[in-house]
């Protein structure tokens, strides 16, 4: 505190060092500590104060709850909020002393967000997990904002890849022939029609949902080195999602011939490469689709299931035989994953578990197959 400065040293300076120790360089600044800093004085002073988060009503980590019960912030939707209604709905189970006849394992894996690959692509190869002898998994769904639930039986493959083409530099002055920029404008332009005639397909069916079709994106576009050099190397990269009914050998030669018909010196690599694509059954006839649905419709409960529009843990289980579904119990909400607002009813929080609470135990209670003998 300003007041209770050093031993021979002025409180003024006390409070600049105090600052100063606040780590707030990036990449990674501590700016809750600076922001908490700055309230404390503004207490001391009795001044008033106000932090404003840009795009966000109240602070993404405070989980303010506002008059009409809604709770605002990161993970809300994706997806802390299962992980508590998980761990609360066995809490019920326990408390009233159910026994099943399979056993209830939760997992909390990281690195979800940026592909898993640290988190439950190894997982599923570790003794620990084959320990667990899974039949079934659950894992996460997304938001409905009519008064159904959606549950996701599989999901597009992501395709991340960067083209890039090479052609003849020289001054930005003169009409140069075969350049990189060329050749790279006709992937693009191919690319972008095929998203263009994706999209279409999917405007034009209202039966279909945007799982079921493959969605690409422009997201980076690199080269050059000055406004007046023509460059020799340029490179375009992609983000595409493909539905899980493709034929992926034929997709990855389309993928060829967009570069082949650009000219000589275009060629692309993957940084990301799913071609494990699997789907769980929703037949009436699987026991575990049985299962699950039962209980949405003992509970006078609507389900949609459909195909994950990005990509979830789901495809690891789903690779190594694990039937998986994506749910997450949040129907009557808009979809704010990664969004501004990220926010959840607690009414809805509390339906949740009371469903997980019905749910576990239908699962829990699926008898032996043939297939786990």
């Amino acid at each position: 505190m300003a007041s209770e400065g050093l031993e021979g040293e002025h409180p003024s300076v006390t409070l600049f060092r105090q600052y100063l120790r606040i780590r707030t360089i990036q990449p990674n600044p501590d700016y809750g500590a600076a922001v908490a800093f700055l309230e404390e004085r503004a207490r001391q002073l009795g001044l008033s104060c106000q932090k404003v988060e840009e795009h966000w009503s109240h602070d993404p980590f405070e989980a303010f709850k506002d008059a009409e019960g809604y709770i605002y912030a990161r993970g809300t939707q994706d997806m802390k909020c299962v992980s508590i209604q998980y761990l609360e709905a066995v809490r019920r189970l326990k408390a009233e002393g159910h026994h099943f006849p399979r056993t209830i394992h939760m997992t909390f894996v990281p690195d979800e967000e940026v592909g898993g690959h640290q988190g439950m692509e190894l997982f599923v190869q570790r003794p620990e997990f084959q320990a667990l002898r899974a039949g079934f998994a659950l894992d996460e769904g997304l938001a409905n904002p009519t008064d159904a639930f959606t549950v996701f039986y599989s999901e597009r493959s992501p395709w991340w890849l960067r083209v890039t083409s090479t052609g003849k530099p020289g001054h930005g002055s003169r009409f140069i022939e075969d350049t990189a920029a060329e050749k790279l404008h006709k992937v693009v332009s191919s690319v972008l029609a095929f998203r263009e005639k994706e999209r279409q397909r999917l405007q034009s069916n209202p039966h279909l949902k945007a799982g079921a079709v493959t969605c690409v994106n422009l997201t980076k576009l690199e080269g050059g080195v000055a406004y007046n050099v023509v460059p020799a190397t340029m490179s375009a990269s992609f983000d595409f999602r493909v539905a899980p009914d493709v034929d992926l050998k034929a997709f990855e030669e389309q993928l060829q011939g967009w570069c082949q018909a650009a000219g000589e010196g275009v060629t692309f690599e993957f940084a990301q490469k799913w071609t494990e694509s699997r789907v769980t059954s929703t037949d009436d006839s699987d026991p575990w689709w049985a299962a699950f649905s039962g209980v949405f419709k003992d509970m006078n409960l609507t389900l949609e299931p459909e195909i994950f529009p990005a990509a979830t843990d789901s495809r690891y289980l789903r690779a190594v035989g694990v039937p998986a579904l994506g749910f997450s119990p949040m129907n009557c909400t808009p979809v704010l994953l990664h969004d501004h607002d990220e926010r959840l009813h607690e009414a809805v929080f509390l339906r949740g578990i009371d469903i997980y609470t019905r749910l576990l135990p239908a699962l829990a209670s699926v008898p032996a197959l043939p297939s786990e003998s």
